[in-house]
């Protein structure tokens, strides 16, 4: 027993020093391989620094890109754009000139008419009795006419013979005298009868558009004066009116000057206007200047004028606001530049050209009309520039850019046709 018991104690002796062992062994292993991991981490580090040191250098960005395009030449004309009002050639109220009940409405509301038409019609027993009276006092005076005539004869024959005396034969052609004015006087009662009873008949006096009547069949008119029964109005053709400023009007002189011509009436309707509506794109309606006021009005400054168009398919009414435009000079070779390119500040208007090394520029210039999505430039650009027309945003005076050149193409078509899609100068 005691020889088992020390066995026994030897043997746990034995496994208790092998465990020791073993972990001193485990945590010398331990120690060996967390020293070369942070050494590889220290290392892994300073690679990573190195790298993150050179990624955070700065770099410049590249200049921005920037379309640009050259002005274009193309032969333009000049107008000056108006507003103004049409009205009618002819209008006239129509109105009952004779006392009466009204007895026929002998048109439709609003329908065109033809000169000579009847329109309104008043009663005319009455008028055409005055009328026969007239005609009978005529007939009477005429009778007594031809007898007083006829004793002055004989009363003048019995002086020459002595058997009358003077104071006799005056007597006989004072009667003569007196019938025959009788005569004229019955004449222009007749005259008068008759305009009387036209006047009962209300005609169109022009071709034309009679507006609604304003008064009911039946109704009593004319009695303590003319009675407005409608009014009539010719539209075709029709008369635009006008102002121009007196700066405007002295310009279109010179530049009429220039041509040969002036605002004589005789060269008026050589002068083109054109008109649009509202709603209507460009200018569609054509026709020329009919009337130049003799005169500046001193309270406007202004000049009226007064334009003509035909209108057969009655598309213009009067009393329309219209756009009107007027042409007052050619040019030949006038420049052209995107209106999107066209900038705004306290000096004027400006563009952004490309100058030396694609640096950015500013030029101030002076801008004409608009021609479509175009811009006409009458000075400080030259036709060699290449203006910035899209990524303006990005391009300042003084920046450095990459111009992308382009051609002006778009638009174009707008200054040929001289439309300018509602658009008005600057």
């Amino acid at each position: 027993m005691l020889a088992a018991h020390f066995f026994r104690k030897s043997h746990q002796r034995y496994v208790t020093e092998a465990i020791s062992a073993s972990r001193r062994h485990v945590g010398t292993i331990y120690r060996r391989i967390s020293v070369r991991h942070v050494v590889a981490a220290a290392v892994c580090g300073g690679l990573l620094a190195a790298c993150n040191a050179s990624k955070n250098a700065y770099v410049a960005p590249p200049p921005p890109n920037v379309a640009v395009s050259q002005p274009v030449q193309r032969p333009v004309t000049i107008y000056f754009e108006l507003t103004g009002n049409t009205a009618p050639i002819n209008s006239v109220d129509l109105e009952a000139r004779v006392q009466g009940f009204l007895e026929s409405i002998d048109y439709k509301d609003g329908a065109g008419v033809a000169k000579g038409t009847q329109l309104f019609g008043i009663e005319r027993d009455i008028y055409q009795a005055q009328l026969d009276q007239a005609n009978a006092t005529l007939a009477s005076n005429q009778a007594s006419e031809a007898y007083n005539q006829a004793e002055y004869q004989r009363q003048l024959t019995l002086s020459k013979q002595d058997f009358a005396s003077q104071a006799t034969l005056q007597d006989a052609k004072a009667k003569n005298d007196q019938a025959a004015a009788s005569v004229l006087s019955a004449r222009a009662s007749i005259e008068i009868a008759k305009i009387n009873l036209g006047y009962t008949r209300v005609l169109a006096p022009f071709d034309g558009v009679v507006t609604n009547h304003l008064v009911d069949l039946g109704s009593l008119v004319g009695v303590s004066g003319p009675t407005k029964l409608a009014t009539i109005m010719q539209i075709d053709p029709l008369y635009v009116y006008f102002n121009v400023s007196e700066p405007q009007v002295l310009m279109v002189r010179d530049s009429l000057a220039k041509q040969g011509r002036s605002l004589k009436e005789s060269d008026l309707p050589n002068i083109p206007a054109e008109i649009g509506l509202q709603g209507e794109q460009g200018y569609p309606h054509k026709g020329h200047l009919d009337y130049v006021s003799p005169q500046v009005d001193s309270n406007t400054g202004t000049l009226s004028v007064r334009a003509l168009f035909e209108n057969r398919d009655h598309a213009l009414l009067p009393g329309y606001f219209v756009r009107v435009r007027v042409p007052i000079a050619r040019r030949d070779n006038a420049l052209l530049i995107s209106d999107s390119a066209v900038g705004t500040s306290q000096e004027g208007d400006y563009v952004l050209i490309i100058g030396k090394d694609n640096v950015v520029e500013r030029k101030l210039i002076k801008t004409g009309e608009r021609r479509g999505r175009l811009r006409i430039v009458e000075s400080g650009l030259d036709p060699t520039d290449w203006v910035v027309t899209e990524g303006v945003q990005r391009a300042a005076p003084g920046v450095k850019v990459d111009p992308q050149k382009e051609a002006t193409t778009g638009g174009l078509e707008d200054v040929e046709s001289g439309n300018t899609s509602g658009a008005t100068g600057k």
